[in-house]
């Protein structure tokens, strides 16, 4: 851990733009942001401070994709301008950015007027040097999408992508040639593995689209008004993707009026997208800027849906999870955490409100909330709020220490692999151990024993030096929560700072402290017990005598049919750090991953389990075992003193077992 530091700030040192530039899509206006959109922005804003307090100067960009057919569509039936209804949408996404304190440094529009010069100059240049020509567009396309399809790219004769009816179209346009930079893109994406992240991603890419061959991209429109004029053809407006992605370079100047930024902050560092638009950004943009000679953003990281009952949140499909309320219910806080601890690398997250609600219980409330309150309680109650300068060392001191002091790094290495979900979990690693700690040192039993105060102050000075260094790492999480922690145990500025954290013992002496609320209320959840409906009270009368014949200690296949069983192949097996008897599972269930505890580490090492395939219970309420999360059972067969997992074969992660 100690070299793993040690490499991550010799690798800053020799860094000669201490810079870092993030951005999120632009966001199409046409309805509000869901929850999904909201772990997005979070995440980049997360990262965002994160690299200012590690010392970075860090831009982030957000904004809104506002031109296209849709938009004027959705406008006309509205009975209102088309810039009209961009505006008042605009409005509440900013109002939801303020609302999830995101610290962006730019919000851009595409009908910004520095934008709209910037694609008019990008056109032309693209035009005059041979990349742009001017064609006719005949094929297949989708107004929700703003995509063009050919036959052989629709699925069952709708849109691969949203899998809604397309139209025929046919209408005058430019072209631009993406086949000309297929061979040189695909050398690019080889020649540096970490562009395209997560690998999967990568891969899609290459064998899906770029190999099959690539087809020139149609950026131009004449059936409809609502976008950027191409100034030397009029009746053609700019279409979407020449439109929106180079909002990356107009934010920063380029071809543009603006404060030239280009210079400190190009190439960008990463862009954050949706794995749905993935393509457009690994394909589509760094095609554009090999044709304006231009480097290319760093990394493209296409993380996963947040999906809700096993499909993708839609609006159409009314299932959309609004993040205004959620955070109105809950706080911003918590909702924070709840979408950067869900959403593990890559893969998809389930939203769920009971997860969100054991979240906030367990995580917040229990393991961080109460580490604080009784620590300031126990220090009024001990010492009236001042820890005293003589102190003596003792058992348990040296293992916190070290813990404290590895985490930053290794919460970096994790930041740095733009997986959010692992750092959280190794900050809480820590979080865990200091309650740990008050367990082992037992300061009631200390108090009791007069010899025995200075081992008492060393005691809470630890506490609160392991607080003041949980403050400073969950700040670019929970901003309010990092804040009020600090606050809390009355920590000067400086000493709320990435370089006061890398050493323990920077609490300065003399502090007094006061009593505090808790920092996160516990959700009490009331067990709702409303008569059925109507129609479930005129239940058949075979089902209730069939149900009454059941003999006791027997269940009806209704009652089996409760209990969700599936495949999950095994992707990581680690030990319980505070239990011998547990191993902590990371289990991939096809459309999701889980992490399972499980109290089988007497008959299992766990690298003999790695890439098996077991049965799970995937509707089990989560539990918190000895301050881990676990979200479903493996099942296993037990007799006497053997215990062995049940594994199948054959049959890919996700099955159901029936």
């Amino acid at each position: 851990m100690e070299a793993s530091f040690i490499f991550l700030k010799e690798r800053k040192k020799m860094e000669e733009k201490k810079t870092f530039y993030i951005t999120t899509p632009i966001y199409y206006p046409s309805s509000d942001l869901h929850i999904g959109h909201t772990y997005t922005t979070v995440a980049a804003d997360t990262i965002k401070r994160f690299k200012k307090l590690t010392g970075y100067d860090a831009y982030m960009l957000t904004g809104t994709d506002e031109h296209g057919q849709k938009i004027q569509k959705v406008a006309e039936e509205a009975g209102v301008t088309p810039q009209a209804y961009v505006d008042d949408v605009v409005s509440r996404i900013k109002k939801l950015w303020q609302l999830m304190d995101i610290d962006y440094d730019q919000f851009i529009r595409t009908t910004d007027p520095d934008h709209e010069k910037t694609i008019q100059r990008i056109f032309r240049k693209l035009y005059d040097q041979g990349d742009i020509y001017k064609g006719k567009y005949e094929g297949w396309y989708c107004t929700p999408c703003e995509s063009f399809w050919t036959e052989t790219q629709l699925a069952d004769g709708k849109c691969p992508d949203c899998g809604r009816p397309v139209e025929k179209a046919s209408e005058e346009a430019y072209f631009f040639k993406m086949s000309k930079y297929a061979d040189r893109l695909l050398e690019y994406i080889e020649a540096h593995p970490d562009f395209i992240q997560p690998e999967s991603r990568k891969n899609e890419m290459i064998n899906n689209f770029i190999k099959p061959g690539l087809q020139d991209l149609c950026v131009s429109r004449t059936s409809f008004t609502w976008g950027v004029p191409v100034d030397f053809d009029p009746g053609h407006v700019v279409y979407v993707w020449i439109d929106a992605l180079p909002n990356y370079l107009s934010a920063l100047g380029y071809l543009n009026d603006k404060p030239q930024l280009m210079d400190k902050y190009w190439p960008a560092n990463v862009h954050m997208v949706g794995k749905d638009i993935i393509r457009f950004h690994t394909i589509y943009w760094p095609i554009i800027l090999m044709a304006l000679d231009l480097p290319l953003p760093k990394r493209v990281y296409g993380h996963g849906w947040i999906l809700l009952k096993g499909g993708k949140m839609s609006k159409s499909v009314g299932n959309v999870v609004d993040p205004v309320e959620l955070a109105e219910k809950y706080g911003v806080d918590a909702l924070r955490y709840h979408v950067l601890r869900e959403m593990t690398y890559g893969a998809d997250g389930i939203y769920n409100e009971d997860l969100l609600i054991s979240h906030i219980n367990s995580d917040l409330a229990n393991d961080l909330g109460n580490l604080l309150s009784r620590t300031v309680a126990m220090t009024v109650k001990y010492f009236d709020g001042v820890i005293p300068t003589e102190r003596e060392a003792g058992d348990f001191d040296a293992d916190l220490k070290q813990l404290a002091e590895a985490t930053p790094a290794e919460v970096e290495a994790y930041v740095d692999k733009l997986d959010l979900s692992r750092a959280l979990e190794s900050i809480w690693k820590l979080v865990s151990r200091t309650n740990k700690y008050i367990d082992e040192t037992e300061p009631w039993v200390l108090i009791k024993d007069e010899g025995k105060k200075a081992r008492l102050a060393q005691v809470m000075y630890n506490l609160t030096e392991s607080l003041r260094i949980i403050s400073v790492l969950v700040t670019p999480f929970m901003p309010s929560t990092g804040r009020q922690i600090a606050d809390e145990l009355k920590v000067p500025q400086d000493k709320r700072t990435w370089e006061s954290i890398q050493h323990f013992g920077g609490y300065p002496e003399g502090v007094q402290v006061e009593r505090c609320e808790p920092l996160f209320p516990r959700i009490e959840v009331k067990k709702e017990t409303a008569a059925a409906p109507a129609k479930e009270k005129k239940q058949d009368k075979g089902d209730k005598k069939q149900a009454a014949d059941v003999p006791e200690g027997l269940i009806t296949i209704d009652d089996f049919a409760k209990v969700k069983l599936k495949v999950a192949e095994v992707v990581d097996c680690k030990p319980h750090p505070d239990a011998d008897r547990l191993l902590v599972f990371k289990l991939n269930l096809g459309k999701e991953e889980r992490q399972v505890v499980s109290g089988i580490a007497k008959y299992y090492a766990p690298e003999d389990l790695i890439g098996k395939k077991v049965v799970v219970c995937t509707n089990l309420k989560p539990v918190t075992l000895r301050g881990v999360e676990s979200n479903g059972m493996i099942l296993s067969a037990i007799k006497g003193k053997k215990l062995s997992v049940i594994t199948v074969e054959g049959i890919p992660a996700g099955g159901e077992v029936r």
